[in-house]
């Protein structure tokens, strides 16, 4: 076995336990002119006069957190959804899009283009990790920004927290607000134990529901924008991520539902996609929506008891039989609201959170440019590490498209404008195994290896491996050979010693400021 094999057995085992213008640009820029590279020269290379909004379209990406497949109005959800069905239905609803079982694994296949396994991103970044987001790599807002954009952020991060020159404001962002860690109360905005809640590095002490204060920022970036530049604004809500934490009145809105892990889950959905209306409403009121890209996407499949590892589901049921709740001591009682508390609904896909089956990497996902992206379903397969070279291509940036990529450009097979490429191979890190994509078939590399045809079969219930041996030999051997890194993420186990709950009292100090006493040699 080869390195590279080498190094993809340890994921397996540990996810077991758990050109010459842009150049002239930069020198204008230098000097103080303030022009964008899209107010400079026209698509046909002429030149033009500096306007106060520029041809290029704007850039909306939102996504959820841990939201399921039947979490939408538009898959029959009781949960209702109108702004992100409005998105689908008016966009293009993007049937087959694919994402990592987990987190920061979907995040960093956001940002970089990239196999999330090729970066040694495999599982959450837990809250005592040194890790992060690997600082040589170049991240969607710089490419955008050398496309002249304005990059701004509002939400989660969970790319990396440990010193400052991890955060986004140092990764590309001109302004980041939200919180770094992996999930933080509603309402206390902590998450294990330390205050988790910052405008571009500087904690702030703020009261109110995060959903709403996520959106409240971004239509304050909106306003506030700079005109002479597109925007990119990436809006990483942390609904309905754990905790069930909701509005009072939203979860009246659900008192029909009797389960009430569903009824919080479905209020946080309910409250997000409220938001998320809000900030189309703002988009068209500042007259920028007719020329804006908006991309929503779940970064996994969601969180129920179903969906988690049978063994661990289990613990939980004895721990809860045993103790009740809360569970006295602070690492169970993190196992047992991971193993017990999720309220999504991924059906009729098997699996979700944390699952390479299909419940926990397809999701509902649409992309919508009014006039250019709309009115229909595309049934092709698409991946979160497709979304960069796609963007960079769909503004007219494709020569910054990096040729070491494992994402490709869908434009032409979104947009009906040329021909569609190859769809390339996809690998699944979940944290019970690894899957390859190979569309349609989805080979999982067990003994004996399992094969689906995920386009005919969906639920994963008839492996044919056994009628197609030559598909399943290049399979794993691709696998195998899988571009890896070092493991930059702890397990499950380790954050049980320090849990990384969500919510809470505060017993240290805020993230962020402990953040800068490392960067200033005040702490280990």
């Amino acid at each position: 076995m080869d390195f590279r094999a080498c190094i993809f057995s340890r994921l397996r085992r540990s996810a077991a336990s758990f050109a010459l213008l842009p150049t002239l640009l930069a020198s204008l820029t230098l000097i103080g002119v303030g022009f964008s590279y899209a107010e400079l020269v026209s698509t046909e290379g002429e030149a033009q006069t500096p306007k106060s909004e520029t041809a290029r379209p704007n850039i909306l990406i939102i996504l959820a957190d841990d939201m399921g497949w039947r979490d939408v109005g538009y898959h029959g959800s009781e949960i209702r959804t109108p702004n992100i069905d409005r998105i689908a239905r008016e966009g293009i609803e993007l049937d087959r899009f694919y994402v990592q079982p987990t987190c920061s694994p979907t995040r960093s296949g956001l940002m970089t283009g990239k196999s999330p396994a090729s970066l040694g991103i495999h599982l959450p970044i837990s809250k005592n990790e040194v890790n992060g987001l690997p600082k040589e790599e170049k991240l969607l807002p710089e490419y955008l920004a050398d496309a002249g954009y304005q990059p701004l952020m509002a939400g989660k991060w969970h790319l990396g927290h440990y010193t400052p020159d991890m955060f986004p404001q140092a990764r590309g962002f001109e302004h980041f607000y939200g919180h770094v860690t992996g999930g933080v109360g509603y309402w206390d905005h902590t998450h294990g134990g330390g205050y988790d809640w910052q405008r571009n590095g500087v904690t702030v002490r703020e009261d109110g529901y995060t959903t709403n204060l996520i959106a409240n920022e971004t239509l304050k970036l909106i306003r506030e924008r700079d005109r002479t530049r597109p925007t990119f604004l990436y809006v990483a809500f942390n609904a309905p991520h754990l905790p069930n934490e909701a509005p009072v009145d939203a979860i009246d809105r659900y008192l029909s539902v009797k389960n009430i892990r569903r009824r919080l889950h479905a209020a946080m959905v309910d409250e997000m996609d409220r938001e998320i209306g809000r900030i189309l409403d703002a988009l068209e009121t500042e007259g920028m929506l007719e020329n804006t890209i908006v991309l929503f996407s779940s970064d996994n499949g969601g969180l129920n008891e179903a969906s988690m590892n049978p063994a661990i589901a289990r613990a939980g049921n004895f721990l809860l039989d045993v103790f009740g709740r809360p569970v006295p001591v602070a690492g169970l009682e993190f196992l047992t609201m991971n193993a017990l508390d999720g309220g999504a609904d991924n059906s009729p896909l098997p699996g979700g959170k944390g699952s390479s089956a299909e419940g926990g990497a397809r999701v509902p996902a649409a992309i919508w440019w009014p006039g250019r992206l709309e009115g229909k379903r595309h049934e092709g397969f698409m991946t979160i590490s497709d979304v960069l070279p796609t963007l960079l291509e769909a503004t007219g940036s494709a020569d910054l498209i990096p040729r070491d990529l494992n994402g490709a450009s869908q434009w032409a097979a979104l947009s009906g404008e040329g021909e569609p490429g190859p769809i390339p191979d996809y690998v699944s890190s979940g944290s019970d195994r690894a899957a390859l994509y190979r569309a349609p078939w989805k080979l999982y590399p067990e003994e004996p290896p399992l094969l689906y045809n995920i386009y005919a079969d969906p639920l994963e219930q008839k492996d044919v491996a056994a009628d197609h041996p030559e598909i399943v030999k290049a399979m794993s051997e691709t696998l195998e050979n899988w571009p890896t890194s070092e493991i930059r993420t702890q397990g499950i186990l380790w954050s049980l010693l320090d849990p990384d709950s969500f919510g809470g009292e505060e017993d240290r100090e805020p993230w962020s400021d402990v953040a800068r006493d490392r960067a200033a040699g005040g702490r280990p």
